[in-house]
């Protein structure tokens, strides 16, 4: 598989050759419902916590007497059927989290990777974005045709990419990523993926 390599000004340099066996495998959709659920599971708190009727502050006193008053007996004015009493099988702290084989959450870098192939741009780096500003970048984006939400995978510590970060910042609908950190949830939101021919080597390294 090949396909083209531009700079960021949107001129073509030449070919980046893709291995079919990471950008082209037949997306597994159930495989990347999983690992999204997953992703989803693991970034949850589970801090929501409840108290039982043990827990809540008060009710030592029997509220009336057993008898002769012609209501129902209560022991207790912190019991679930009063206002400010316990809560039945209410929330604790728990963990969502879930684990996935490593065979399968590679497979789902794969599906998502191979799933948005049409919407993949492939650049050499961005050396061209000479100084920190953000017009460059958004002169950049116009010049590549991407537009909506934009993921970068690039390795934004190298020097040829040094002025990345803080060229894209400001721009709310770019996000920046690292090839090792490369997620299903960001790939499947993205509208466009613009990968540095770098990033493509590594996750090519890391998934083939």
């Amino acid at each position: 598989m090949t396909n083209e390599l531009l700079n960021t000004n949107g001129e073509k340099l030449g070919t980046i050759s893709l291995d079919k066996n990471v950008f082209g495998v037949e997306p597994n959709i159930h495989v990347m419902h999983l690992a999204l659920r997953r992703q989803l599971n693991n970034a949850r708190q589970g801090s929501a916590c409840t108290k039982t009727r043990a827990e809540v502050a008060g009710g030592g006193r029997k509220p009336w007497k057993q008898k002769g008053t012609g209501r129902a007996r209560a022991g207790s004015l912190r019991s679930p059927l009063f206002a400010g009493g316990g809560v039945i099988f209410g929330p604790k702290p728990r963990s969502y989290a879930f684990n996935m084989p490593q065979k399968a959450r590679k497979l789902a870098l794969k599906s998502a990777l191979s799933a948005r192939a049409s919407q993949l741009v492939f650049v050499k780096d961005f050396s061209t974005l000479e100084q920190p500003k953000t017009k460059l970048m958004v002169a950049a984006l116009k010049s590549l045709n991407v537009s909506g939400k934009v993921l970068i995978i690039a390795d934004t510590k190298a020097e040829e990419n040094k002025n990345l970060e803080l060229s894209a910042r400001n721009i709310p609908s770019v996000k920046l990523l690292l090839p090792t950190n490369l997620n299903v949830k960001d790939l499947l939101e993205a509208d466009f993926v613009v990968m540095t021919e770098a990033s493509v080597k590594e996750i090519t390294e890391r998934l083939s």
